[in-house]
C-alpha cells in the first residue's frame, strides 16, 4: 500500500497527459487554468464592466472540468493519497532554507512558515499574498495565458509564444528562488 501514497512515477503521469493532450488537440480545444478565471467571471457578468470578459463563454463551459478536476483531484490526493513521508530535499537545500528560517524544511510538503493559518494572520504575509496575487495575474494577462496553459497546451501544440513564456517562467522562478526569496525571509 506505500507505492501509491508516493507520487505517480513520469512514465505514468506522462503519458496520462499526453493522452489528454493528444484528445483536445484532436478535438480543437484548449486547455489553461487562467482561461477559466476568465469564463467565471463571464458567466458572474464582468462583461457589463470590461469588454475583456465579453466572449462566448458557453463556448468554454467543458474547460470548467480543469477546475472540478483540481478540486476533486486535490481532495482525493491529500485525503487518499497522501503521506507522512516529508519532502527529500537536498542537504544543502535543507541548510540554506533553515539559515532563510524555515525550521523544518523537507519534513511537510510545504513549508509551515507560508502555508498555516497562523502565516497568514501577519500583516508581511498578507501583503506578499496582495503584492503575489497581483503580479501572477498581471503575468497571466500579459503572457496571454498562465504557466499550465503555456507549458503543456502551448508547447504541445508548438507554439512560439508558449516556448517563450516558459523560458520566462523558468527565468523568473530561478530569479525568485536564488534572489528575492532570501530577501523576503
Amino acid at each position: 500500500m506505500e507505492s501509491i501514497l508516493n507520487p505517480w512515477s513520469w512514465y505514468v503521469s506522462g503519458p496520462l497527459i499526453t493522452l489528454v493532450m493528444v484528445l483536445l488537440l484532436y478535438f480543437g480545444k484548449t486547455f489553461g487554468m487562467s482561461s477559466n478565471l476568465r469564463t467565471m467571471c463571464s458567466i458572474a457578468g464582468a462583461g457589463k464592466f470590461a469588454d475583456f470578459f465579453k466572449f462566448k463563454w458557453k463556448d468554454q463551459l467543458w474547460n470548467l472540468t480543469v477546475v472540478a478536476g483540481a478540486i476533486i483531484g486535490g481532495f482525493i490526493a491529500t485525503q487518499y493519497l497522501s503521506n507522512d513521508n516529508g519532502t527529500n530535499l537536498n542537504p544543502q537545500t535543507v541548510v540554506e532554507l533553515q539559515n532563510m528560517g524555515f525550521k523544518n524544511s523537507g519534513e511537510t510538503l510545504v513549508p509551515d512558515e507560508i502555508f498555516s493559518i497562523e502565516a497568514l494572520k501577519t500583516p508581511k504575509a498578507l501583503i506578499l499574498l496582495i503584492i503575489g496575487g497581483l503580479l501572477v495575474g498581471f503575468g497571466t494577462r500579459y503572457a496571454g495565458g498562465c504557466t499550465s496553459g503555456h507549458a503543456i497546451t502551448g508547447l504541445s501544440s508548438l507554439q512560439k509564444p508558449s516556448l517563450i513564456a516558459v523560458i520566462g517562467f523558468f527565468i523568473g522562478g530561478l530569479i525568485m528562488a536564488n534572489f528575492i526569496l532570501p530577501l523576503i525571509f
